[in-house]
């Protein structure tokens, strides 16, 4: 009977979470066997049957064998292998002819393969790159046989350490072999022309003349090579290139290529540089603190993630609206956008298992799964307009659906002015005194503000003729020559009827040491004995502070205080280059006596 009951409390609290929360679970399979990240997974009506699919450049276990995966609903409909890594995957319009069907593109490596009804329809290759001068050489050399491989190795390894331009990927190859592989290496490649090729790292893609969802759209492209090429969607020419000063690994595009446009590209360098139409160079930049890992633009702000655990906003300009600290690490990021309720807002992936959604910096949702999220993507699947497509670290794949009644609420964000503003202050009534004071205020202002001033003025001038009086008195240390820049500072220990006098000497020039000094005590001998009232003064090092200690003992017993002059002399001459009065104070012991 516990058994049963503890299990019918179970089942009632799973029921009482899922009739709480906004999401319906369609489907969790954690052996899918799917890896990829955010940027590879597409949705798309591929066939134009109002059946939208999930497009997914899969990196394979371990990034072996990468593969081209359609799913349908939970299953997969079509796979095909793909020759190198996939970067990044995109459907776009090519075209206004009916049917409009989108085609499928996805980079890999240094292309773009583009397809249409599913179908290989289109490979663009990047240009490719003036190869290094000085490798090119060694091997038309080797093609003569005018050199041996080692020396070949050698001259490749100078050249990779110290060329600005890179190396190709056959000269690397080759460097990675070992020697008794490195002749047939060179006998079966040194007939064949030196390519060098740069790679795809990032894509989306951009409007071409109309803000419309199925208008047609350019591909834009960041490359390996620190560049952005803009391809024409039907021609597949590069429209525009523009260079930035890393390696961009995230983009974020808004307007129309023929109208205007901007673009945001999160590089290798940390920044996030901000370009315009007809600009070849950034015009904006954003210098963040550490790496990003993830960029998403939300209406008119960029959400940028970083590896120090916390969200950035920040304007097109690069000013900075808000930072929002995660309690893990984002490994993910992508928009959800509700069109229903004209909602957009960051969905972000957390090591945590955590995926939290925000709008701007107010948290309206949190959603935890069984293992870390690596891959978001929100939008119409199968029939269904608001689906949350979910890729796990251990290749799961997690599918939900957004309740027709659900509304996101601003819970536990830090939007707007805080709670206490919106308290009343507990302000005591108005007493008569109060009321009374408030009226003189009012009726004797300017009188009350001139008597004001007067004590100010009288206070300013009381404090100026102290500070004089003192200075002529030489109550402080002040140096009579500006030869001999000297600083002295004593002080006074001791309850009586014997005191210890300490004098800090020091030099205050910046690299010239003093020399030939003397000290020497003016004092009252009925009242009170020094051992050695003159003494020679070792040399001064600049900046230093030196301690010079004495014994002055009391004599009178009838509680009289008096002054003990200290003058600073230099040797040969009378006139001191500083002195300074000490007020010795009265013996206690004396004066108990």
């Amino acid at each position: 009977m516990a058994a049963a009951s503890s299990s019918d409390s179970d089942s009632g609290r799973a029921e009482s979470n899922e009739a709480s929360s906004k999401w319906l679970d369609a489907h969790y399979d954690p052996m899918a066997n799917i890896h990829t990240f955010s940027a590879c997974l597409a949705l798309a009506d591929l066939h134009g049957d109002g059946e939208y699919k999930l497009v997914v450049g899969d990196l394979g276990p371990g990034g072996q064998h990468p593969r081209l995966k359609v799913l349908k609903g939970p299953t997969v409909l079509t796979e095909s292998p793909l020759p190198a890594l996939p970067a990044a995957a995109a459907t776009f319009l090519m075209e206004q002819h009916e049917p409009r069907t989108p085609a499928l593109a996805l980079a890999s490596g240094p292309c773009v393969y583009v397809y249409k009804n599913l179908r290989p329809y289109f490979k663009f290759s990047l240009p490719q790159l003036p190869p290094n001068p000085l490798e090119q050489d060694l091997w038309n050399q080797a093609k003569e046989d005018r050199i041996d491989p080692l020396t070949l190795k050698e001259m490749l390894e100078g050249i990779r350490e110290k060329a600005e331009v890179p190396l190709s990927v056959q000269s690397l190859r080759f460097l990675q072999l070992e020697l008794s592989e490195m002749e047939a290496f060179v006998s079966q490649h040194k007939s064949k022309t030196i390519k060098r090729q740069t790679v795809i790292t990032t894509m989306t893609t951009l409007k071409k003349n109309l803000a419309d969802e199925d208008a047609v759209s350019c591909l834009v492209l960041g490359t390996e090579n620190k560049e952005l090429l803009v391809l024409d969607p039907e021609a597949f020419t590069i429209l525009t290139k523009m260079s930035l000063p890393s390696v961009p690994v995230f983009l974020e595009v808004s307007g129309q290529f023929d109208v205007e446009f901007r673009l945001a590209a999160a590089c290798r360098n940390g920044n996030i540089y901000i370009l315009r139409r007809d600009s070849t160079r950034p015009k904006y930049c954003i210098e963040l603190s550490t790496q990003p890992v993830g960029l998403v633009r939300v209406h008119k702000v960029l959400v940028v993630g970083s590896t120090q655990e916390s969200l950035h906003g920040f304007t097109h300009k690069g000013k900075k609206l808000w930072t929002v600290q995660m309690p893990a690490a984002i490994l993910t990021m992508n928009l959800l956008e509700q069109r229903s309720r004209g909602l957009q807002a960051v969905m972000a992936g957390l090591a945590n298992g955590e995926v939290r959604i925000y709008h701007d910096k107010a948290l309206l949702n949190v959603i935890r799964t069984p293992d870390a999220v690596t891959s978001l993507c929100f939008g119409r699947y199968g029939r269904e307009d608001n689906t949350l497509i979910m890729t796990t670290r251990g290749g799961g794949l997690i599918i939900k659906i957004l309740k027709r009644t659900a509304v996101f609420v601003e819970a536990g964000g830090e939007a707007g002015p805080p709670p206490a503003q919106a308290m009343k202050l507990s302000v005591p009534r108005k007493t008569r005194l109060y009321v009374d004071q408030t009226l003189r205020e009012r009726e004797a202002g300017t009188a009350m503000h001139r008597a004001f001033q007067t004590d100010l003025y009288l206070l300013r001038l009381r404090a100026a003729r102290a500070y004089v009086q003192a200075l002529e008195s030489s109550l402080n240390p002040v140096s009579v020559t500006a030869r001999e820049p000297l600083k002295l500072h004593a002080v006074v220990q001791g309850l009586g009827p014997t005191f210890k006098l300490t004098l800090h000497l020091q030099n205050t020039s910046a690299a010239r040491p003093i020399l030939g000094l003397l000290l020497c005590f003016l004092y009252n001998e009925v009242l009170y004995a020094l051992p050695r009232a003159f003494f020679k003064v070792p040399l001064l090092v600049p900046g230093l502070s030196y301690p010079l200690e004495t014994f002055v003992e009391s004599l009178s017993d009838k509680g009289i205080s008096d002054i003990i002059k200290v003058l600073v002399l230099r040797e040969g001459q009378s006139a001191p280059l500083l002195s300074a009065h000490i007020n010795m104070p009265m013996s206690e012991g004396l004066a108990a006596a």
